[in-house]
């Protein structure tokens, strides 16, 4: 085993399959390796590149062998899978990881610290609960339509919906499905009061990071974007621009060129979908706002809101302030407003 340099490492709940080759590329470790087996296995190991698919608890076995003093990378599963070798096995897979990894144009997935991955969780849990919310939402509305008893949409309009159904008399609404469409009522207030909670515990991080304080002076940007902005990117070294971080979050075009012909359709909607909702909504708020009359004029915005859907703006706007923010990341300054809206 002294002689393997680059070591492959497939990744599952309970058994890991390793692939390793020499200077030369020549293979020279196959193992499988139980969960119980894998640390002891590496801490053997002289130090080594290992390459790992950016899935499920690639962060911690990249921490844990990081600790050991080898070299480890992760690495997006959609640029390992055109080195797979026909059939899909543990064995292939770890091959082919071995073989990406070595490449020099290969792109890899920062390993993310343990306050990044804690935070992270909380924005996890929060989309969790928002999602049931919104079913449990739907199904509230839809019980309710089969007896007549409407509102209008958005959350806002759910206690207006309650209102209703508990003046409607019994004779159009029966006890049995009143009382069935108060357990979801009921539960939704549960979701929204659980939903506030883990809110509460994503501002206080937020309150203690600076880096997390400044990217919230961004329009359209609040402390749960900045905050999850953080935790995902961290010092965002990894992107060579700005351009490259709104291409990572899916809010560049596709370009789709051959013979000399270029065409451009729509947004990627490539990368992490949760950071681009969060811009996206923000933007949309910041598009909103541009309609009042007592606005700061933004000409940019209202030139393009004069040939363009309000929609296509609001991205448009959430592209912008992704390139923004990078730059604020990288730099580490505040958000600095243009001349003409300071006007």
């Amino acid at each position: 085993m002294s002689n393997v340099v680059t070591v492959g490492l497939d990744l599952a709940k309970t058994v890991f399959q390793v692939h390793g080759v020499d200077e030369a590329g020549r293979t020279a470790l196959r193992r499988r390796l139980a969960r119980h087996d894998l640390v002891e296995y590496f801490a053997k190991l002289p130090p080594c590149l290992i390459g790992m698919e950016a899935c499920s608890a690639a962060h911690h076995w990249a921490r844990e062998l990081s600790r050991l003093g080898h070299s480890v990378k992760l690495i997006p599963p959609q640029y390992v899978k055109p080195y797979v070798k026909r059939n899909k096995t543990d064995a292939a897979d770890a091959e082919a990881i071995c073989e990406a990894v070595g490449r020099p144009n290969m792109r890899f997935v920062p390993i993310k610290s343990i306050d990044q991955q804690a935070v992270l969780t909380l924005h996890r849990v929060r989309s969790a609960f928002v999602r049931q919310r919104t079913s449990a939402i739907n199904t509230a509305r839809g019980l309710l339509t089969e007896f007549g008893v409407v509102a209008g949409k958005g959350i806002q309009r759910v206690a207006e919906l309650r209102q209703r159904m508990d003046k409607i008399d019994v004779d159009l609404l029966p006890e049995e499905a009143r009382a069935a469409v108060t357990e979801t009522f009921d539960h939704i207030d549960a979701l929204t009061e659980r939903i506030k909670a883990v809110e509460a515990r994503i501002v206080a991080w937020h309150k203690g990071s600076e880096a997390s304080q400044r990217l919230a002076s961004a329009p359209g940007v609040g402390p749960i974007t900045a905050s999850a902005i953080v935790a995902s990117v961290g010092d965002g070294r990894q992107f060579q621009s700005a351009r490259h971080f709104a291409a990572w979050l899916g809010l560049t075009p596709r370009i789709n060129a051959s013979g000399g012909k270029e065409h451009i359709g729509k947004i990627s909607k490539g990368g992490d979908r949760y950071l681009r909702a969060l811009l996206i909504h923000g933007a949309r708020a910041v598009v909103g706002v541009n309609f009042r009359k007592d606005a700061t004029p933004r000409p940019w915005l209202k030139q393009l809101l004069a040939r363009r859907p309000v929609n296509v703006a609001a991205v448009a706007v959430a592209h912008k302030t992704a390139r923004s923010l990078w730059a604020m990341i990288t730099r580490e300054e505040g958000y600095r407003k243009l001349a003409a809206q300071a006007a």
